[in-house]
């Protein structure tokens, strides 16, 4: 069976690398351009392409998969079936068609639940207890393909955005090497999507950033973890962005009279703030302008007041 594969982030590296070692035939890998990065600007190869070349096999870069010159070339390999994992471009009819045994794609959600660019995030932050991956057939509406195969994989307390993405990748890898087979024998079976639970995740914006004190702490934690390592989420203190890496639900201190966001106490190793309900123990933090750092080191430097206040307005 002739595969040919196409994704770009570190979720879909496990597996292309999964398909090489159980011996399947990737006959290339479509990824996306590489991109400027980091302060300096320096052009870098997306993760994809960088386990593609370890491979040594062919890789395609084109700006727009549905431009005439692309489509030939992909046309070219013969591909039995095409295998997607976060690709990052809507792939146009013409390239749906072309393979004998059609596309697939492994998405990091129990859909129908979480269609869109950022299930992963949004299962966190929606306060999910699972998680998980479903191996779908590929149609032109966004997620909306009939599903394969599926497995659920538990949201634990302390997840984040990053614990979770990796065991993602390593189940939907799984997963697919499962689901090869009767792909192949044509003896697997696909499940339309029930349109009456379908949720989606939108790309995150700035406002998906912010974390708004009036909400409760649960909500607040869920949006600390939901957004770490990327994009972060963040407060203000003294008119100046606090970018919050890590917190805890502080199950002793709360001030039901103060405002949200207003600083309750200090500790060793945290500083409590008032939520809309309960409070929230801030324990790694990133100031403006600086490396983050638990919140021990910064309370040797900055000692924030009781009554003091997050939240205030950028200058």
């Amino acid at each position: 069976m002739r595969i040919l594969f196409m994704g770009t982030p570190d979720f879909a590296v496990p597996c292309l690398d999964a398909l090489i070692e159980n011996g399947y035939e990737v006959v290339a890998v479509v990824t996306q351009p590489d991109r400027p990065k980091g302060r300096k600007g320096e052009l870098t190869p997306p993760p994809v392409k960088v386990a593609a070349l370890r491979h040594n096999l062919p890789v395609l870069q084109p700006e727009k998969v549905r431009a005439e010159e692309a489509l030939q070339e992909l046309e070219a390999f013969n591909a039995d079936l095409l295998v997607t994992a976060a690709y990052g471009q809507i792939l146009p009819k013409r390239l749906l068609d072309m393979p004998r045994l059609g596309c697939i794609n492994v998405h990091a959600s129990l859909l129908p639940r979480w269609r869109g660019g950022a299930p992963i995030h949004r299962s966190i932050l929606e306060g999910d207890a699972n998680s998980g991956v479903t191996i779908m057939r590929m149609v032109q509406a966004l997620d909306a393909g009939d599903m394969i195969s599926q497995v659920v994989v538990p949201i634990a307390e302390a997840d984040t955005v990053s614990s979770l993405h990796d065991k993602l990748a390593a189940a939907g890898s799984k997963l697919l090497i499962e689901t090869l087979p009767s792909i192949a024998n044509g003896t697997h079976t696909e499940t339309p999507q029930d349109e009456s639970l379908v949720t989606y995740s939108p790309n995150l914006s700035r406002d998906d950033e912010r974390i708004d004190w009036s909400r409760d702490a649960r909500t607040l934690y869920n949006q600390v973890r939901g957004l770490n390592a990327w994009p972060v989420a963040f407060t203000t203190f003294s008119h100046k962005v606090m970018k919050i890496w890590q917190a805890r639900i502080n199950e002793e201190e709360s001030a039901p009279t103060a405002e949200p966001g207003t600083v309750v106490k200090t500790t060793d190793d945290s500083i409590i703030v008032q939520c809309g309900k309960g409070t929230l123990a801030l324990l790694e933090i990133q100031p403006a302008g600086k490396r983050r750092m638990l919140v021990t080191e910064y309370l040797r430097g900055v000692k924030p007041a009781p009554g003091s206040k997050f939240g205030d307005r950028e200058e």
